[in-house]
């Protein structure tokens, strides 16, 4: 068997991968097995991996991996989101380098354009998932424009307003004029940027009076349609019923009195434009005031907005701030910090604008899903600090806006018949619509040119709230043997910045349309930033290709690294090193790998004592290791877990247990011994495949010929046994002195070739069945005990007990001393600090009492120390 010298992880991914894939491994059906599902968090359709993906990616294939060994039906669904803003934007960019303005196409060729958009670039993040090794069941793929979760959609929809929960209504919305489209709460970020507040003067009718108010958006003074007064502010008591002129417009506008007025804020009066601020809107509401929109869809000033009409709103606003200061009207400007809503998606400033859109009622609706994570535990979030954000957006919920001013994604299915505020019907076709249409204005002479559907598209949240449940056709066929059987699906890994647009939704359907929770576990992982903290984007350049990194380091290395670096729930701060390190884990495995098959072995070999001690070690070793990560699983803890793996093959198995099994040099190994550690490095393997799939598998198949139903992918994971919990204890005396003699060694440079002789003065217990071993380790010739010390001897101590080392060799008795002298002073710094601990009245009282114990060893074992390096200063 030629088995490379060096490990060549990109040949060996790209093999295994195809060899998965060839065999079917992660496809599942519905059978008598236990099952585990997963549905993948969709990213957009024409996105590309970034580390975000990585991460959360990673995780979910590390969870499918182990569940599928564990002889679960394991079933991870993978898919991708239309993404309505996003996807539009793009195409749209697209068109405009094309010389195509949107507004030049009709909706069904700006479609047909998207669609050959998305089929050109959509999907590429998955191949890009492949190269990481995500063991998706790739046969399930799922779209949320394809047709099944389009009637799925629309079957929501007609639900939800067959209920009265879906209604259409004038509300300041979110508006977005990059994207033209509203947005929901949710899609706002609030950035504090550094503004302006400008003073204003208006004068008062009929009066040489002047009331001034202080604005960050003069340019909405064009759309003013009253000023208002606290009615127990007694500055303004005078002015009560009067009227004011609106600066440049020239309009005269009513004063009235709120108490929603901050006295102690500005200048005590507000300037009402109830078209562009939320809160001048309800007081226009309540005192009937008139509308006055001065903005386009884009932002720039329309008609309203007199000789600044077409030109954009930032423009206007210098523009504007000079003609108020050359017409006397400005009084001061003052710097401000204020936070400003920007488009999550566009960056664009946000416009407050009263425009008709579909809402959907939430108050009920969320009640089931508030129960299941803060009540009953249905649903548990991990890690539980994101609890309370959970409760504060779901408690003070609003009602949904669901429409968007969109052409890519799903059509609202409403079709109008008449021009009233409630002539329409909601159908799924437009020969659906006629007939119900003329049920309801009682018309039979209705033609199919009188119905129109609506314009907007639904919010793309609207599609992925579905999504555990439509990918199983849940919402079109509830009782389908794949719904049945899947859902409610298990974990659900995720960013915690779409807890609330995405988790929290999922749960609400899932309750509202299933009656069952989502799922049972949400995993928020960390989000990933640089070493400033930075979150990555593009717009930073922070943020590496993960392309490029698995081009460099494997995907084994990159998923190592990249998880050995994020604790459950916290952020990952990026370290490339990680990814090196990652590396150089698998090349540590491999080289293990290759010093075992190099082997010889001989039937006529015969165990020795010392390899049967070790194996007898390590399985105990093993299967506490394996306690542990099991545990960590539980607790969603997957850093922790890989970290415990990593310690166990690199530490315990390579850096001892080969070295206490390896045969002498020139010599054969044992048949027992041999087999066992294949077995052992097999065991090691299974329960790092999950983390490092190619490698494991790679390493798998090279220890024997396998058939395709013996791969690695579906063999089956490690089964928790009893262990004796002793012998890893007296083994770590073992290894202490291992290490001193080896010590000793290099500091008198002593050649490993050299056999030396070992005696102990006992005062602690030392399992002599591990002599053999210290012998092998150490090149000793023998481990006797001895009842008093022996002069002429090199000394080590090693918890009570002495060891002396039998040697004449010439020493420099200054050199000794210095080093002797260095050796006191740090056991006395180390008393010292310990001491200082245990004199601390507080820290006695309140620390635990095996945490007391371990400092009192700590003392007990330094005074030893202490004691020994002093006789050995007295002796020179």
């Amino acid at each position: 068997m030629n088995i490379p010298a060096k490990y060549n992880a990109q040949t060996v991914e790209a093999k295994w991968y195809k060899y998965w894939m060839e065999h079917n491994y992660f496809h599942s059906e519905p059978d008598q097995r236990e099952p585990y599902t997963i549905v993948i968090p969709p990213p957009n359709v024409t996105g590309v991996l970034h580390m975000g993906h990585m991460l959360n990616n990673t995780i979910q294939d590390v969870l499918i991996r182990r569940k599928r060994m564990q002889g679960f039906n394991a079933c991870w669904v993978p898919g991708t989101d239309h993404a309505s803003i996003a996807t539009e934007a793009k195409v749209v960019a697209k068109l405009k380098e094309e010389g195509i303005q949107k507004s030049d196409l009709s909706r069904e060729e700006f479609i047909e354009h998207a669609w050959e958009w998305t089929h050109k670039h959509g999907g590429l993040i998955l191949e890009q998932l492949k190269k990481l090794g995500a063991s998706c069941d790739w046969e399930r793929t799922k779209f949320t424009m394809d047709e099944d979760l389009n009637q799925s959609v629309n079957k929501i929809f007609k639900d939800l307003h067959k209920k009265g929960l879906i209604y259409k209504g004038y509300r300041m919305v979110n508006w977005d004029p990059e994207a033209k489209t509203t947005l929901s709460d949710e899609e706002v970020i609030y950035i504090e940027k550094p503004g302006k507040l400008y003073y204003v003067n208006y004068a008062i009718e009929g009066t040489e009076e002047l009331i001034q108010i202080a604005t960050t958006r003069p340019e909405t003074i064009l759309g003013d349609t009253a000023i208002c007064i606290h009615p127990e502010d007694q500055r303004f008591t005078h002015l009560k019923g009067k009227k004011a002129i609106v600066p440049i417009v020239g309009r005269t506008i009513p004063i009235i009195e709120d108490d929603y007025v901050d006295v102690e804020f500005g200048t005590g009066s507000l300037k009402i434009t109830p078209a562009h601020d939320p809160n001048d809107k309800i007081i226009g509401e309540k005192h009937q005031l008139e509308v006055i929109d001065i903005f386009n869809d884009d932002a720039t000033l329309n008609a309203n907005g007199l000789h600044y009409e077409g030109k954009d709103r930032f423009l206007v606003r210098k523009q504007i701030v000079k003609e108020l200061e050359e017409k006397g009207f400005l009084v001061k400007t003052e710097d401000y910090m204020h936070k400003v809503g920007t488009s999550e998606r566009t960056k664009a400033v946000i416009e407050p604008k009263i425009s008709e859109q579909w809402f959907l009622k939430m108050e009920d609706l969320v009640k089931p899903a508030i129960d299941a994570v803060l009540k009953n535990g249905d649903v548990q979030l991990v890690p539980d600090k994101f609890i309370n954000t959970y409760r504060h957006w779901m408690e003070n919920i609003r009602d949904w806006n669901i429409s968007r001013q969109l052409y890519w994604g799903h059509r609202i299915p409403a079709y109008y018949f008449g021009n009233g505020t409630n002539d329409y019907v909601v159908a799924d076709s437009k020969e659906e619509a006629l007939n119900l249409a003329k049920i309801k204005a009682g018309n039979e002479s209705l033609v199919m040119s009188d119905i129109r559907q609506d314009e907007d598209t639904l919010d793309t949240w609207f599609s992925s709230w579905l999504w555990p449940m439509s990918v199983f056709n849940g919402i079109n066929d509830p009782d389908n043997e794949d719904f049945k059987y899947y859902y409610p699906t298990n974990d659900l890994v995720t960013a915690p910045d779409i807890l609330f647009f995405w988790v929290a939704r999922m749960i609400i359907a899932g309750y509202e349309f299933a009656d069952k929770r989502p799922f049972e576990h949400v995993y928020l992982t960390g989000i990933v930033r640089d070493q400033q903290r930075r979150k990555m984007s593009k717009s930073l350049g922070n943020s590496p290709d993960p392309i490029d990194l698995m081009d460099s380091y494997g995907a084994d290395g990159v998923r190592a690294g990249i998880l050995m670096s994020s604790a459950a729930g916290n952020d990952l701060l990026f370290d490339e090193n990680l990814m090196l390190q990652g590396r150089n884990f698998a090349n540590k495995i491999w080289n293990g790998f290759r010093l075992v098959k190099g082997w010889e072995v001989s039937e006529n070999a015969v165990q020795p004592e010392s390899s049967k001690m070790a194996i007898e070690w390590y399985k105990a070793k093993f299967q506490k290791t394996l306690a542990f990560i099991d545990e960590q699983f539980d607790q969603y803890r997957l850093s922790d877990a890989l970290t415990a793996i990593y310690k166990l093959v690199w530490d315990d198995f390579s850096s001892w247990y080969l070295e206490m099994v390896k045969p002498e040099f020139g010599k054969p190994i044992d048949p027992i011994t041999l087999k066992a550690t294949v077995d052992l490095f097999e065991d090691n393997i299974k329960i790092l495949h999950p983390f490092m799939p190619f490698i494991t598998e790679e390493i798998w198949q090279y220890f024997k010929d396998r058939s395709e139903k013996e791969a690695l992918v579906i063999s089956a994971y490690p089964a928790q046994e009893k262990y004796d919990n002793l012998i890893l204890d007296e083994f770590e005396t073992i290894k202490e002195i291992i290490s001193a003699v080896r010590n000793i060694r290099k500091q008198k440079n002593i050649s490993f070739k050299e056999s030396l002789e070992l005696f102990v003065l006992k005062k602690d217990e030392v399992n002599a069945d591990f002599y053999t071993l210290i012998k092998k380790m150490c090149n000793v010739s023998k481990v006797e005990e001895t009842p008093k010390k022996i002069e002429k001897a090199l000394t080590f101590r090693v918890g009570s007990n002495e060891f002396f080392i039998p040697f004449d060799l010439q020493i420099d008795v200054e050199a000794e001393t210095i080093k002797l002298n260095e050796e006191l002073a740090y056991h006395k710094g180390f008393l010292a600090s310990v001491q200082k601990k245990l004199s601390n009245e507080r820290f006695v009282n309140n620390a635990p009492e095996q945490v007391i114990a371990n400092e009192r060893k700590k003392e007990a074992d330094a005074l030893a120390k202490i004691a020994m390096v002093e006789k050995s200063l007295a002796s020179l």
